[in-house]
């Protein structure tokens, strides 16, 4: 199993930008898939999570109306537009997935996720 992050980068205070995470090994449609942050110096954060098969969606309340998940099985791909970015959103963003539900209450810690990719690098500054 192999998950690929992409679509971080450096964007000025009320931008946007489209994480994508590309999984391979595996069918899809049987896992739910979070994508999480870790900020210099602090702790790994549940931002957003699609479960499988009811396609339910969840958001920690600061990305709420601003951050929308959504997966594309087909293409074995989940992706977060994120809009009216913020300095606090800076951080290295990881996808991960585990079986098929997010897990509730949410944020769903990360350590009951299973697969993890690399990073990719958002940065929110002027």
């Amino acid at each position: 199993v192999q998950l690929q992050a992409s679509g971080g980068g450096l964007v000025q205070p009320g931008g946007s930008l489209r994480l994508s995470c590309e999984a391979s090994g595996l069918i899809l449609d049987y896992y739910a898939i979070g994508w999480f942050r870790q900020a210099p110096g602090k702790e790994r954060e549940g931002v957003s999570c699609i479960s499988s098969s009811d396609g339910m969606s969840y958001y920690r309340d600061s990305a709420k109306g601003r951050f929308t998940i959504s997966r594309d099985d087909a293409k074995k791909t989940v992706y977060l537009q994120m809009n009216s970015l913020k300095p606090e959103d800076t951080g290295v963003y990881y996808c991960a997935i585990r079986d098929l539900f997010c897990g509730t209450p949410y944020p769903t810690p990360p350590a009951e996720f299973d697969y993890w990719g690399q990073g990719t690098q958002v940065t929110v500054s002027s």
